[in-house]
């Protein structure tokens, strides 16, 4: 049943994971508030607390049972409900925690307002879940609560099978909007003042499939949009970066010179044991063919650590490949085994300690690319999009290649974009500019 009450109810969210689940918490909260609700923030008392679940990593469920005691404790008569990718796969596991009240998986989680029961506390917690092969519609959304830019949702699902992955299973199928309705989203955004967009999606690289479309089509779109000055795209497949997209942003004006890659493994071996659509040899024509025509760019690259049976050979391997390709920065995610996976299966796995100490050694590899393409830079002129936050006086924004930039804090910058010098490398790492 609908929730039919009161105006002025007090709602409030908690968002776990990627990008993708903050874009669609963001349109589930302005449903909230088309109902009569107040948003507010987390860590204020509220009437329904609503908690939007991510489970690719153990660390994840860990979060989404603390968040769950915080709010018993704090406030035992809250309505709690949990939608998301941890609800779909393990329901009755959520509902085994004190306070508990709705649990919504994939194909539910936008029609929570349908399962509300004028928020009286259900004595047995009640679970809407499915079969995964069940879920066939797309269910748009895109953020507005950032001024400055909004991850905007345009492919859902994956139809991969990479060994060690749960979204499959928490998804479904790889599915997605026509191009002509993302564009009509992309306009209502521009509509709003703001003036960029981050492409989200779990596979954006597999664009199109249930609509005969492609990725290719979709930028070649939004790069008509007025009013919308940038595009980034977010994390996109090696396999899927073809050619005609990588000579297309080089040319553009408002796709960003900004890559974020899943490599997982620089070892053949492992990349073969994750069931990988690649091999490092690929990666690494990919990454050439960007920097061949886009000096500039940034190119942030996944990479899991201890992966079961990862030899030191291996590790080292994949070290050494690191260092000579022509990257930006590491993101270093220690392995995490999750059930229902073939490498939940595997042998050979690999003690916490020395995935530690390796996981130490790649963040440290990481921090220094980073630093090394910050200093790069330095000398050169960049249009910056400023935050809508201040930290010690200082606002901070980032470049079209994805550079963060500080600068005194002047309240006129937010969410504009300004031509900058980039000067020096500050103490906290991001890099100082002077307004030109």
């Amino acid at each position: 049943m609908e929730y039919s009450g009161d105006k002025g109810k007090k709602v409030a969210f908690h968002t776990l994971g990627c990008k993708l689940n903050f874009s669609e918490t963001s349109t589930i909260s302005r449903n909230f508030k088309e109902k009569g609700f107040d948003i507010v923030n987390f860590n204020s008392e509220a009437d329904i607390y609503v908690i939007n679940t991510c489970s690719v990593t153990e660390q994840a469920d860990k979060k989404c049972r603390h968040a769950i005691h915080k709010i018993q404790t704090k406030n035992p008569n809250a309505f709690i409900a949990v939608v998301g990718c941890y609800a779909q796969l393990k329901p009755e596991e959520i509902a085994s925690n004190l306070g508990v009240d709705l649990v919504l998986g994939t194909k539910e989680k936008f029609n929570i307002l349908d399962h509300l029961n004028n928020l009286k506390k259900n004595e047995v917690p009640e679970i809407y879940s499915c079969e995964i092969e069940q879920i066939d519609h797309f269910d748009s959304s895109h953020s507005e609560a950032d001024r400055t830019r909004s991850f905007l949702k345009v492919q859902d699902g994956c139809d991969y099978s990479c060994s060690y992955c749960t979204i499959p299973l928490a998804r479904g199928k790889s599915r997605n909007k026509k191009i002509s309705d993302l564009i009509l989203e992309a306009k209502k955004i521009a509509q709003s003042g703001i003036k960029e967009i981050i492409l989200t999606g779990v596979n954006i690289g597999d664009f199109g499939k249930s609509t005969n479309e492609s990725f290719f089509d979709l930028i070649q779109a939004l790069e008509k949009v007025s009013g919308i000055e940038r595009v980034r795209i977010s994390s996109i497949e090696p396999n899927l970066i073809t050619d005609e997209i990588i000579e297309f942003v080089s040319k553009s004006k408002k796709v960003q010179h900004h890559f974020h890659i899943p490599l997982q493994s620089g070892c053949n071996k492992i990349l073969a044991k994750m069931q990988r659509r690649y091999n490092r040899d690929l990666f690494k024509s990919r990454v050439d063919r960007i920097k061949e025509l886009m000096h500039d760019a940034f190119i942030g690259v996944d990479v899991i650590v201890g992966f079961p049976g990862e030899t030191e050979d291996d590790f080292d391997d994949t070290y050494q490949f690191l260092s000579e390709l022509d990257a930006s920065f590491y993101h270093v995610f220690s392995y995490s085994e999750r059930s229902n996976t073939k490498s939940a299966n595997f042998d050979h796995k690999i003690p916490k300690n020395i995935i530690s100490k390796r996981s130490k050694k790649l963040h440290e590899l990481a921090e220094e690319k980073q630093h090394n393409f910050y200093v790069k830079n330095l000398g050169k002129e960049a249009d910056v999009l400023f935050e809508a936050y201040k930290k010690n006086d200082l606002i901070f924004g980032f470049t079209g290649n994805y550079i963060k930039v500080e600068t005194a804090f002047e309240k006129a910058l937010i969410g504009n974009i300004k031509r900058v010098k980039l000067e020096s490398v500050s103490k906290s790492g991001n890099v100082i500019v002077k307004m030109r």
